[in-house]
C-alpha cells in the first residue's frame, strides 16, 4: 500500500486539444497528517500515472515531475477521448471538475525506501522515497492548497512567465539535486549487496537499472540546460532607462577559513612575539604577513589589547580577547561539549534565588454542600553560585610559532578537545561531588542507578518508566551514551530487515521523539535526563590565558596544595607554552530524580559486525 502526501495545484495554459495543467506535487512543509516529505530525497521515473482519488483502477492521464529545492513540480495531461464509453466519461468528468474548481488539490502516492523514515513527535519525516503516482483530490492535507490561476480555454494565450516557471539556473540546480538523490540510492543498493556478500535481487537490480536510466537522462538534460544558461548570459543586456537608487548595496564578505582561526592566530602571535622579543603586530608583519589580509581582525585586536598590570605576569595574565575574534571559537567549542548539545536546560542567572516548589497542596472529592479542604503550597529556593571550570593545554613553542594552516588546525583542535573533555567529565562523571565554593556536583552524582541489560530497548523503556513513576514529563528526555553503544543500536534490525532504532547512528540522533547524544566520556554508562529539571548558569564566554614561564604539574588531577613530592615542569625550560581556558559555568539538579543512569552497558551488535568495548 502506498503512502500519500498533498500539495498545491495550478492550472495554466489550458487548451482544448491538450488538456494540460501544472503545479506543485509536494513541498517539505508539515502537512495536516503530521508528516514531512523531503523533495530532495524523492526518486521517480517519468512519466508516472495520473489517477482519480488514488484509485489504481481509474487512471486518467500521465504526469511528468521535476525536483527543485523547494518542492516537486508536475505537469499533467488528461487525454481527449472521442469514442463513447467509460474511459471518455471518466476523463471528461475529471477535466470538467478541474475547470469548475471542484477538484483543487493533488496528492502523490509514494513508498518510503529503506532508511528513509525518521519518526517525529508529530508524525514522520520521509527523507528517501519513490513516487509512483499522482492523484487529483478534493481535500488536500496541505493547508495552503488551492488553485492559483485559471486561464482562458478559447485560445492559447501568448507564452508568459508564470509563477511556477523556473530559470535556467534553477533548472540546473533542481536537476543536480535530483541526480544526487538518485546516485545516493544506487550506491545504497550496491553497498547493501556488498555487505551481504551476495548478488542483487531481481527487485534491487530492476530498481538500480531504472535509476541508472534516470541519471543518464538527467545528464543529457543538464548539458542542454547549461548550454542554454550560457547563451542567455551572453545575450543579456542592460535594461534601457533603468533608474537605480543611490542606496549603497549591502555586501557581506565571509572568510572561508575554519571557525576559530582568528582566535588561534591571536594567541599564537602573542606567544611567538614574546619569545622573539617583538611586539605582536611586528611579529605578524614579519613572519605571517598573509594574516593581515586573511584575518585583519587579528591585527586590530593585537593593537587594541591592553595587558593588565599584575606583579607576576604583566603580559600574559590574559585579557579577554576581542569579542569579534572569540565568537566563532566559542561557537565551535559549544558544538563539541555535551552540555551545549543537550539543549533545553533551565538557564538561570548566577547568584540569584530561583523559587522551587517543594510540596503540593491537599485535594479531595467534595460532595454537594460540603466544605472544601483548605490547602497551601510549599516553596523553597535554589541559588546557583559563581563557579568556573578550567583546563590547561601544553603545546611546544615550535608548534605555536609555525604559521602553516596545519599547525593552526592542530592548536585549534587541541584547545577545543581539552575544554570539551574537561567540561564533559565534570558534567556527567558520577564520582564528581560538589565542593563548596569551588565546583558543582555532576548531574549523575547521587542519582539513581541500575545495571544495564543486554536488551537496549528494555533499558530505554525502563529509564522512561522511571520518570513516569516519579511524575516527571518524558517530553524532551535526552539520553547520553558512548559512540560504540550507539553504533550497536544502529545495526540492530527487525526480522523484516528494518532498523529497530531508526534515526540513531554513531553520532547520536533521535528515536520516537527522544534525543540521543554520544560522547567517549560517557564510557559504559547510559544516562537519561530531563533537561528542564537541570538548572544551568553560563556567562557565555571563554577566557584564554597563556604563559611560557609557569611551572605545572602535568596531571589531570594535580595536588592541591602542592606537596614536596609534586613534580613540576617548567614551561621556560622545556620551551613549551601553557594555554589555560576558563569558562564561568555551573549547574544543579532542581529535582533529585531528574537523572538516572545505567552502568556496564555493552550492547552487542549483530553477528558479523565488529565491535569494541565501550569507551574505546
Amino acid at each position: 500500500m502506498l503512502d500519500r502526501a498533498y500539495a498545491l495545484l495550478e492550472i495554466k495554459n489550458l487548451a482544448p486539444d491538450r488538456r494540460t495543467f501544472s503545479g506543485i506535487a509536494s513541498t517539505p512543509e508539515l502537512d495536516r497528517q503530521g508528516d514531512v516529505f523531503e523533495p530532495a530525497g524523492a526518486t521517480f521515473r517519468n512519466p508516472i500515472p495520473l489517477l482519480y482519488h488514488h484509485d489504481q483502477k481509474l487512471p486518467i492521464g500521465r504526469v511528468s515531475l521535476t525536483a527543485t529545492p523547494d518542492g516537486i513540480l508536475f505537469e499533467a495531461t488528461i487525454p481527449t477521448v472521442d469514442e463513447p464509453g467509460a474511459l471518455k466519461t471518466r476523463v471528461d468528468e475529471a477535466w470538467h471538475s478541474i475547470k469548475a474548481g471542484i477538484l483543487t488539490g493533488v496528492s502523490i502516492g509514494f513508498r518510503a525506501l529503506e532508511g528513509g523514515v525518521d519518526y517525529l513527535k508529530s508524525g514522520r519525516r520521509i527523507s528517501r522515497s519513490e513516487i509512483c503516482e499522482l492523484s487529483l483530490v478534493a481535500i488536500p492535507a496541505n493547508a495552503s492548497a488551492s488553485i492559483l490561476t485559471v486561464k482562458s480555454l478559447s485560445a492559447r494565450p501568448p507564452r508568459s512567465r508564470s509563477a511556477m516557471k523556473l530559470t535556467s539556473t534553477e533548472h540546473v540546480q533542481a536537476l543536480e539535486t535530483k541526480r544526487a538523490g538518485l546516485t545516493d540510492r544506487m550506491a545504497d543498493i550496491m553497498e547493501t549487496a556488498a555487505a551481504d556478500a551476495s548478488t542483487l535481487t531481481d527487485a534491487a537490480a530492476l530498481e538500480h537499472d531504472g535509476l541508472a536510466v534516470q541519471v543518464k537522462s538527467i545528464d543529457a538534460d543538464l548539458g542542454r540546460w547549461r548550454d542554454l544558461e550560457k547563451m542567455q548570459t551572453a545575450q543579456a543586456v542592460a535594461v534601457p532607462g533603468l533608474v537605480r537608487t543611490p542606496a549603497r548595496p549591502v555586501i557581506t564578505v565571509k572568510s572561508n577559513l575554519p571557525p576559530g582561526t582568528a582566535f588561534i592566530r591571536y594567541h599564537c602571535a602573542r606567544i611567538a612575539a614574546k619569545a622573539e622579543g617583538l611586539e605582536p603586530t611586528t611579529w605578524t608583519a614579519r613572519y605571517a604577513p598573509h594574516w593581515q589580509t586573511t584575518t585583519p581582525e587579528v591585527q586590530l585586536a593585537l593593537k587594541a589589547a591592553v595587558a593588565p598590570g599584575t606583579a607576576t605576569d604583566a603580559v600574559w595574565a590574559g585579557p579577554l580577547v576581542n569579542q569579534n575574534i572569540a565568537t566563532d571559537f566559542i561557537e565551535m567549542m559549544r558544538a563539541a561539549t555535551i552540555i551545549d548539545k543537550i539543549g533545553g536546560l533551565y538557564k538561570v542567572p548566577f547568584n540569584t534565588k530561583i523559587p522551587a516548589q517543594t510540596g503540593g497542596g491537599t485535594y479531595n472529592w467534595v460532595g454537594e454542600m460540603k466544605p472544601k479542604p483548605v490547602t497551601s503550597l510549599t516553596f523553597g529556593s535554589v541559588t546557583l553560585d559563581w563557579a568556573k571550570v578550567a583546563g590547561i593545554i601544553v603545546l611546544t613553542q615550535e608548534l605555536v610559532k609555525l604559521s602553516s594552516p596545519n599547525a593552526e588546525d592542530v592548536v585549534r583542535r587541541e584547545m577545543v578537545a581539552g575544554i570539551a573533555a574537561f567540561l564533559d567529565g565534570q558534567f556527567i562523571n558520577p564520582a564528581v561531588a560538589a565542593v563548596a565554593g569551588i565546583s558543582p556536583a555532576s548531574i549523575t552524582n547521587g542519582a539513581p542507578t541500575a545495571v544495564a541489560t543486554a536488551n537496549p530497548l528494555a533499558d530505554i523503556l525502563g529509564l522512561i518508566q522511571f520518570f513516569v513513576n516519579n511524575n516527571i514529563s518524558v517530553a524532551g528526555v535526552t539520553f547520553l551514551m558512548s559512540p560504540t553503544n550507539a553504533l550497536a543500536l544502529s545495526f540492530k534490525v527487525n526480522s523484516d530487515g528494518s532498523p529497530v532504532f531508526p534515526g540513531i547512528d554513531v553520532t547520536g540522533g533521535s528515536y520516537k521523539g527522544l534525543k540521543f547524544i554520544t560522547s567517549q566520556v560517557v564510557g559504559s554508562n547510559v544516562i537519561a535526563l530531563q533537561p528542564n529539571l537541570i538548572l544551568f548558569a553560563d556567562d557565555g564566554g571563554v577566557t584564554i590565558d597563556a604563559s611560557t614561564e609557569a611551572s605545572l604539574q602535568m596531571d589531570s588531577a594535580p595536588d592541591s596544595p602542592v606537596v614536596a613530592t609534586s613534580v613540576l615542569v617548567s614551561m621556560f625550560q622545556m620551551n613549551t607554552v601553557a594555554l589555560r581556558a576558563e569558562r564561568f559555568i555551573t549547574w544543579k539538579k532542581a529535582n533529585a530524580n531528574a537523572v538516572k543512569y545505567l552502568t556496564a552497558a555493552a550492547y552487542p551488535a549483530p553477528a558479523g559486525v565488529l565491535q569494541s568495548a565501550p569507551g574505546e
